[in-house]
């Protein structure tokens, strides 16, 4: 079995751009300090419009989700990334 199977690690970002409350998920290197380095991204992003309420790894049932390519799709943009189906 290889011990690599698994180097990265699922991230929830709860924040809120303008008042209004935006989710990100984003996979990061499992050596990485998650919740530094998404903070920094979004301050980056977003400055002083972002406010973060909360950075936690993701369940299991959401890396599944996130896998899958079955989590709820963003309201201002409800294709994503890809074409519907």
């Amino acid at each position: 079995m290889a011990l690599f199977y698994k180097t990265s690690r699922l991230w929830v970002i709860d924040f809120t751009y303008d008042g209004r409350p935006r989710r990100w998920i984003k996979p990061l290197r499992d050596n990485e300090d998650g919740p530094a380095v998404l903070a920094a991204e979004l301050l980056d992003l977003y400055g002083s419009r972002a406010r973060v309420v909360g950075i936690r790894p993701a369940t299991h049932d959401e890396e599944t989700q996130y896998i899958h390519g079955d989590l709820p799709k963003n309201v201002l943009c409800p294709t994503g990334r890809r074409g519907s189906p």
